[in-house]
């Protein structure tokens, strides 16, 4: 039942008892609206910075020719910039932007923001590529005990791979179990 049909129907058909509407949202549209919230603060931010750059440009225009005649349009650009800087600033108030000190650096130094980017995706690979070593280490540490055990010991081998396996089966349910929703369906994993 929509909000217009809970209205509709008054005392019962969804609303509260004193008359007001009970808001029925779920997670995901919330979630959805306050990523288009924000998406939509983030493009008012944009647009306000390219309305600022041109009024800019329009100013340098006027100030590199300047004569007597061109003194009421540069006041009113002037004037124009001015609540076009105060308009971006009550948009920066409303908007959570927040930009890396390295990046407003690299751009005081005259360097393309990307190169941040760059260098963070190749610091990434090279921990990645780390610890990835570690792990396959472990993994052949592992694999090698293992097989030394079995050698000497093959009985209690064996009783820990079935306490393994059994530990595993039991983890599992669990995660299941934890999955399962108030009406008996399983809560899936969406894969990307």
């Amino acid at each position: 039942m929509d909000s217009s049909q809970s209205t509709v129907l008054g005392g019962n058909g969804g609303s509260g008892g004193n008359g007001t509407l009970i808001s029925q949202t779920n997670d995901i549209t919330a979630s959805t609206a306050g990523a288009d919230d924000s998406m939509q603060k983030l493009n008012q931010v944009s647009n306000s910075i390219q309305k600022t750059l041109g009024l800019i440009h329009q100013l340098y225009l006027t100030v590199s020719t300047f004569n007597a005649a061109f003194q009421m349009p540069l006041l009113q650009r002037i004037n124009g910039l001015v609540v076009e800087l105060d308009n971006m600033v009550k948009l920066a108030e409303k908007s959570n932007i927040q930009v890396p000190m390295e990046v407003v650096n690299l751009i005081d130094d005259g360097k393309n923001p990307d190169e941040f980017t760059k260098d963070v995706i190749n610091s990434c690979i090279a921990k990645n590529q780390i610890t990835k070593g570690k792990t396959d280490a472990l993994k052949n540490l592992r694999k090698h005990l293992l097989e030394e055990l079995e050698q000497n010991f093959p009985d209690e081998v064996e009783t820990f791979r079935e306490s393994r396996a059994a530990a595993a089966a039991e983890l599992k349910r669990q995660a299941q179990a934890q999955s399962a929703l108030p009406n008996g369906d399983v809560r899936v994993k969406s894969e990307h």
